[in-house]
C-alpha cells in the first residue's frame, strides 16, 4: 500500500505553505516579520563574534583582504572599515581552547597510551551498529535513502572538520566508513538468514561487556581506575547503563502498581512517590556521602557506581508513571480476550498489554531517558569529572580563563548530538511500528 496523494491543485507547496502559516491572516504576517528580523539580528550578532571578526585578527590578515577588496571594487575600503569597527565591539570569540583539549573533553585523565582501547571499542560499535541497521532494514525498499546519504555526508563533513591530528580525522572517517559497510552487509546477511533479527538485543549486550572489559580493563588487560574515566566518557557510560537499568525497573514498578496484591502493590506506590518527591541531587548526595557510612570499610561501591545507582532510582521512578499511562490506554478488552483464549497472566502482559502499552509511551520515554542523559550533568557537583566538570577544569586553567562561552557552546553541541540521535531513534521507531500495524 502506497500513500495516496492529493490532487496537485491541493498540495502544498514551499509558497503556500508560507503563505498559509507565516502570513495567514494579516496579523501573523506582523509577527513573522517582526520575530524574522530579531532572528536575523541576533543570527548577525553570533555570527560576529564565533566567526566574522576572526579574520582581522592581525594586521597583515586585514590589510590582505583590503587589497584585495580594492583591486575589485575602490567603495570596499569603506564598507570594510565599518566592518572592523563592528568586530570592535564585540570581543571575537577564541575557539583555540576547543582543539588544545579535545583530549580532556573526551576522555578526561584516562591514560593516553591506552586510548588505543577506546579506538577498539567505537570500531566494534561502529561495526554492531552498522550489522544492525542493516538487519532491521533489509526489508527496506533502499538501504541509504536521500535523507539518510544528506546526514551522512554532512557526519563525514564534520569528522573532516575536526579540529584533531589528520590521523585522527582519518580514523573517524574510517569508523564511518565501516558503518556504511557493515550495514550493506548486514542487510545481506538479513535476507538469507531472518532469524538474526532475533539477536540483535543479545549481541549488543556483548558489546556491552566487552566495552567494560577494554575500558576498566582486567583479565589480559591493565587495569584503569574509575577515578579516571572523565570527560565525554564517563557521561556516555553513566548515561548508557542507567537508561538500560531503568527501563526494566521502572516498568515492573508500573506493573506493581497496578498489581492486584496490596503488598506489592503499596510497595510500589511507596517508591515511586517517595523518590519522586526528592530532587535527584539529593539523591546523589546521599549516594556518594551518606552511604559509604552506613556499610563496612571492605564494601563501600565505587563512586561511578553510586552515582549510577542514584540515576537509575531516579529516573526510574518516573519511567514507572510514564508506563503507568501506557498500561491505562490499553482497553481491558485485550487482557479478557487474551484470558479467553488460554494465556495466563505473564503470558497476557507480554505478548498483549506490554507491546501496546510501551508503543503508546515511546515518547514520554525517550524523552525521560533525554532527561537522563541531560542529569548527568549534576554528577559535576558530588565529585565526578563528566563533561561539565572537566570543562569547569579546563576552564580554571590560567591560560583560557574568560573562555566560558566557547567552552559550554562546544559540550552544549555534544549534548545536542546525543540528545537529538535518541529523538531520531524514537521517531524512527514509532514510524516503523505503525508501518507494521498498517
Amino acid at each position: 500500500m502506497t500513500d495516496i496523494s492529493p490532487p496537485p491543485e491541493m498540495r502544498d507547496t514551499p509558497v503556500r505553505w508560507i503563505q498559509k502559516n507565516l502570513f495567514s491572516p494579516w496579523y501573523n504576517g506582523i509577527i513573522t516579520v517582526v520575530l524574522g528580523f530579531i532572528f536575523l539580528y541576533l543570527l548577525w550578532r553570533f555570527l560576529l563574534w564565533s566567526v566574522l571578526c576572526q579574520f582581522p585578527a592581525s594586521a597583515s590578515t586585514v590589510d590582505a583582504i583590503i587589497g584585495s577588496f580594492l583591486s575589485l571594487n575602490p567603495e570596499a575600503l569603506n564598507n570594510w572599515s565599518n566592518f572592523i569597527g563592528s568586530c570592535q565591539v564585540v570581543e571575537p570569540a577564541q575557539w583555540d581552547v576547543i582543539p588544545r583539549n579535545l583530549h580532556l573533553f573526551m576522555a578526561g585523565r584516562y591514560p593516553s597510551e591506552q586510548y588505543w582501547r577506546l579506538w577498539t571499542l567505537l570500531g566494534i560499535i561502529s561495526l554492531f551498529s552498522g550489522l544492525s541497521w542493516g538487519i532491521i532494514a533489509r526489508n527496506a525498499a533502499k538501504l541509504f535513502s536521500r535523507n539518510i546519504l544528506i546526514g551522512l555526508g554532512i557526519v563525514a563533513a564534520l569528522f573532516a572538520l575536526t579540529p584533531t591530528p589528520l590521523p585522527y580525522r582519518l580514523v573517524l572517517l574510517g569508523l564511518l566508513g565501516l558503518v556504511i559497510f557493515s550495514a550493506w552487509v548486514g542487510r545481506l546477511a538479513g535476507k538469507k538468514i531472518p532469524e538474526l533479527g532475533k539477536w540483535i538485543a543479545f549481541g549488543w549486550f556483548l558489546v556491552f561487556l566487552i566495552g567494560w572489559w577494554l575500558i576498566g580493563g582486567g583479565f589480559i588487560l591493565e587495569g584503569v581506575s574509575t577515578n579516571e574515566w572523565q570527560g565525554l566518557l564517563l557521561t556516555i557510560f553513566t548515561a548508557t547503563i542507567s537508561i538500560v537499568i531503568c527501563f526494566p525497573v521502572g516498568v515492573l514498578m508500573a506493573l506493581g502498581r497496578r498489581s492486584t496484591l496490596p503488598v506489592v502493590r503499596w510497595l510500589s506506590i511507596a517508591y515511586i512517590e517517595f523518590i519522586r518527591g526528592i530532587p535527584l541531587i539529593t539523591i546523589l548526595f546521599m549516594g556518594q556521602v551518606l552511604l559509604p557510612l552506613f556499610l563496612p570499610e571492605g564494601m563501600r561501591p565505587d563512586r561511578a557506581i553510586r552515582a549510577i545507582v542514584g540515576l537509575t532510582l531516579f529516573s526510574s521512578a518516573y519511567l514507572a508513571e510514564n508506563v503507568r499511562g501506557g498500561l491505562q490506554a490499553v482497553p481491558r478488552g485485550q487482557s479478557e480476550a487474551a484470558m479467553a483464549l488460554g494465556l495466563n497472566t505473564p503470558l497476557t502482559l507480554s505478548l498483549i498489554v506490554l507491546p501496546q502499552a510501551l508503543k503508546a509511551v515511546i515518547p514520554a520515554i525517550v524523552g525521560q531517558f533525554i532527561s537522563l542523559m541531560q542529569d548527568t550533568t549534576l554528577l559535576a557537583i558530588v565529585g565526578l569529572v563528566e563533561l561539565l566538570g572537566i570543562s569547569n577544569s579546563i576552564l580554571a586553567n590560567p591560560n583560557f580563563l574568560g573562555r566560558s562561552s566557547e567552552v559550554y557552546l562546544f559540550i552544549g553541541f555534544l549534548f545536542w548530538i546525543f540528545c537529538y540521535a535518541m529523538s531520531l531513534a524514537s521517531r524512527w521507531v514509532e514510524r516503523k511500528l505503525s508501518r507494521d500495524r498498517g
